[in-house]
């Protein structure tokens, strides 16, 4: 399927050609009929795409800020390599959608397949949506005009926290599409409306839908003709829908505004208040979040869990239905708005209007579909880098299939991967997108959006699983049970029934094959050449082992997943688990007993500042002290190993001292190096030798078993 995308690296604008997104529970899958290319936060993007890194940091200045500390504690060419990656990801542009409903996911009441729908999906043929993102498109309503009900929920939301009431006069600044949308929901409602732009077309838009207009392009007085329409009073709110960088606006604005007036930002623009603009009117100001309540509440959004209606009556869904009734009774005129229309295989030709912004809605078309028949044409699967495919690939070569195309797998795990000449044959990724873009990148030779794919592939004899935590224990088990090595992501697991069942499968295929699959878990830091130096100077000392690990992880948003139990396991089992498996291996010894103490009073119950205590058979113990509430500035990581009167010191992964060692005294590396390439060269190594993996089982079991133990006690 075609598929827009805007690369911020480089700044281009890419038609690419993805596989169709997978359905997910909660989820719908729709054929794009139409969609609305947005001029305002789409030229935004594509503008900051096209600019030189310079300007790129002027327009986001905390971003330098991060990139500053990272240099910091990261060292420069790790942070610039992150920082490139990041720019290189391409984003899908678009959130205006119409179309017919192909499939539904589970937990998806109220739709069926064949019904029209409106989105807030991107510029596709093919998108995934949740289901409370999608609302139903009336009789009667058109694709072309359905897909303006997403801009229109916008500036509806805005209007509501307006609270208008018939009869008052309100002016929107900024007559673009969701200007004038506003205008006519506001005039709808009973009010008058004063509309003000630059531009003289959009102003007799707005009085061909009964609003007067301030065309300041004329050097017309916008505060004059407000208190000309008032009778010197002032009007009663002003819904700010311009982009700029400018803080007049919100300034004029409340000289407009009478006592006790109400601004309500919906749009773009400089913040920088001037308190006389509103102390002595007590003018009351709000910025407006998209399409309403539930916006960026991935319980709502994600997990299609809604608002109760008697207590939240205007959810961004609702919203979007209402915006549709508005269409349906006619009290929205979006025909007149319409400048452009392009077939999706032409769309690149409107973003060359968007840049140029010369227009106002521009409408890209799709192929024609029946209600609910899937065109076949269209595949969960794409080829790509075909040039490169061998003709038969040498015996007990690691051939890839990747499940997982986040931040961490291009910015880490693909590089690595890349250097081990293991074939990467299919990636798969949720949307396509990032899948697509990477395999391109590091030669894969086909993506796909259909896990299954590389379960059944029979040249596939390695499955590198990166993807969220709670899908780690299904793809290691079909692995198993396919028959294939499998290197997965931290944690292996999130509860002690799923591990039991890997346990189970992999006892299973170990008896049933005199060459059983290897399972490898990414414990990347024991293969960190400063563990390697570690082991050669103590390693073999008879004396038990005294391990200190200081871990300044620092806070995370209280909102992502990493915390949400059912998805991320929380970020001593997420993460901790790496520093229980150092523990265990440089301690050479099992696991005896293992205690946890969280911070108490921390109000959050995150549970991510933790104490953690290891002992182990041969006598030796180790203190973890995970720790999310210090700062950036100070190294992420220090473990300090006390042994036989020698200590070893070594700090964030770069730098490592011994102390009281007769022949080692430091060992430093250019940047940091947790080990990462170390430990895929192994596990393809074993692979291509026939040799077992890097990394017993039985540890591997008995590290994610404790870890799973720990995370779980209160």
């Amino acid at each position: 399927m075609k598929q827009i995308l805007q690369n911020l690296g480089s700044g281009e604008t890419i038609l690419a050609e993805l596989p169709i997104p997978q359905v997910h529970s909660g989820h719908l899958l729709i054929q794009s009929q139409r969609s609305l290319v947005s001029l305002g936060t789409e030229k935004i993007l594509v503008d900051f795409g096209k600019a030189n890194l310079i300007d790129k940091a002027r327009k986001q200045p905390e971003k330098v800020k991060q990139v500053l500390q990272k240099i910091k504690t990261d060292g420069l060419i790790p942070t610039v390599q992150a920082v490139k990656s990041k720019l290189d990801q391409p984003i899908p542009l678009g959130y205006c959608n119409s179309g017919y409903i192909l499939e539904v996911g589970n937990n998806t009441n109220g739709f069926e397949i064949g019904d029209r729908v409106l989105t807030n999906g991107p510029h596709a043929e093919f998108v995934c949506v949740a289901k409370n993102l999608a609302a139903k498109i009336p009789d009667g309503v058109t694709f072309d005009e359905a897909a303006f009900a997403v801009p229109s929920s916008i500036g509806l939301q805005g209007i509501r926290l307006l609270q208008p009431t018939i009869g008052e006069t309100f002016v929107v600044t900024g007559l673009g599409l969701i200007g004038l949308l506003a205008t006519q929901i506001l005039i709808a409602n009973g009010c008058r409306v004063l509309g003000i732009d630059f531009d003289t077309e959009k102003c007799q838009l707005a009085q061909q839908f009964g609003a007067e207009t301030v065309d300041l392009s004329k050097g017309e007085n916008a505060l004059l003709a407000s208190e000309t329409m008032t009778n010197g009073r002032g009007v009663d709110g002003v819904l700010i829908t311009a982009s700029t960088k400018s803080s007049e606006p919100v300034s004029h604005a409340a000289q407009m505004c009478r006592k006790r007036g109400r601004i309500v930002l919906v749009g773009m623009i400089g913040l920088e208040l001037n308190r006389a603009d509103f102390y002595e009117k007590e003018i009351s100001f709000q910025v407006s979040c998209s399409y309403g309540p539930g916006r960026y509440d991935d319980s709502f959004e994600s997990k299609g869990n809604d608002y109760p209606f008697g207590y939240v009556r205007w959810t961004e869904q609702r919203n979007f239905e209402a915006s549709l009734q508005l269409l349906a009774s006619n009290k929205l005129d979006v025909k007149s708005l319409i400048s452009h229309k392009f077939k999706i295989a032409d769309a690149l030709e409107g973003y060359e209007i968007v840049s140029g912004g010369k227009a106002l809605g521009i409408i890209l078309e799709y192929p024609p579909a029946n209600s609910g028949e899937k065109n076949t044409e269209f595949s969960k699967s794409v080829k790509l880098n075909q040039s490169n495919i061998p003709i038969n690939y040498p015996p007990q070569k690691p051939v890839i299939g990747l499940i997982g195309a986040g931040n961490f797998t291009g910015q880490v795990l693909l590089p690595a991967l890349q250097k081990t000449g293991a074939v990467l044959k299919t990636i798969v990724s949720g949307t396509g997108v990032s899948g697509t873009h990477l395999g391109k990148k590091f030669g894969f030779q086909n993506s796909t959006t259909d896990a299954q794919t590389v379960f059944v592939d029979d040249e596939i004899n390695t499955i590198v699983v990166t993807t969220r935590h709670n899908t780690h224990a299904k793809y290691v088990i079909d692995a198993l049970n396919s028959g294939k090595n499998v290197f997965v992501e931290k944690p292996l697991c999130l509860t002690i029934e799923e591990l039991d069942e890997i346990k189970s499968a992999y006892r299973n295929i170990t008896k049933s094959t005199d060459s059983p699959p290897r399972l490898m878990v990414g414990f990347n830091r024991r293969f960190s050449p400063h563990i390697n130096k570690i082991q050669e100077v103590i390693g073999n000392l008879s004396s038990q082992k005294s391990i200190v690990m200081t871990i300044n992880a620092g806070m995370i948003p209280a909102d992502h997943w990493n915390h949400d139990r059912q998805i991320g396991g929380g970020r001593i089992l997420g993460e901790g688990c790496h520093f229980i498996d150092l523990a265990r291996y440089l301690a050479g010894s099992e696991i005896s007993d293992s205690h946890i103490t969280y911070l108490s009073g921390s109000g959050n119950n995150l549970k991510d500042t933790a104490f953690i205590q290891l002992e182990f058979e041969n006598g030796s113990h180790a203190s973890i002290q995970y720790l999310a509430n210090g700062h950036k500035s100070f190294p992420k990581e220090r473990v300090d190993i006390f042994c036989g009167g020698r200590i070893m010191h070594l700090d964030n992964f770069r730098t490592l001292t011994g102390f009281g060692c007769s022949k080692f005294n430091k060992f430093k590396t250019k940047q940091m190096d947790k080990g990462h390439n170390e430990e895929l060269l192994q596990f393809c190594n074993a692979i291509e030798n026939g040799d077992p993996s890097p990394i017993n089982c039985k540890e591997i079991l008995e590290v994610s078993r404790t870890t799973i133990e720990l995370a779980n006690k209160n």
